[in-house]
């Protein structure tokens, strides 16, 4: 937890949890969720999109999957977690923290995209409920960037 986060917690740390949130919280992993950033994953070696690589080192927030010669990148957002403005929500319990780290997630979010598109990179944004609801038409939008964009010149998208 950041440390500047603990300041909305009591005595900085979280009390009376359930057993099972804390079991529950516990196994969100960050990277390889079946739910979004696999499954679209899948669908691209489907498409036969090529080109991509898992996780780049050394980028700005390290993007789910970053076309480097294409210079575009693919975030995968989880509605909770990046605050999704249709269906994202703030749990009931310990509200000042949860508000507080949503936005802090939002805030370096905007800061990524920031630093990438001064770095000459495209940024793509997909929430879990656009993969949830249209995998094809996520697929589609990215296709259409990397045919629009075959030598990465970022400046004709």
């Amino acid at each position: 937890m950041e440390r500047a986060l603990r300041k909305y917690l009591p005595g900085g740390v979280f009390r009376n949890v359930p057993v099972r949130s804390s079991q529950n919280l516990s196994a969100v992993r960050g990277r390889n969720n079946r739910t979004t950033e696999l499954r679209l994953r899948l669908a691209l070696v489907r498409a036969r999109i090529k080109g991509w690589k898992l996780h780049a080192n050394g980028l700005p927030g390290r993007p789910d999957f970053a076309f480097l010669r294409r210079r575009i990148v693919v975030f995968v957002d989880g509605c909770f977690w990046h605050g999704c403005p249709s269906c994202g929500h703030v749990p009931k319990t310990n509200t000042r923290f949860w508000r507080a780290k949503i936005q802090r997630n939002i805030q370096r979010d905007r800061e990524n995209n920031a630093k990438l598109r001064k770095g000459k990179f495209c940024v793509v944004r997909i929430w879990e409920h656009e993969l949830k609801n249209n995998l094809g038409k996520c697929v589609v939008r990215i296709s259409t960037l990397l045919a629009r964009n075959p030598q990465g010149s970022v400046g004709r998208i």
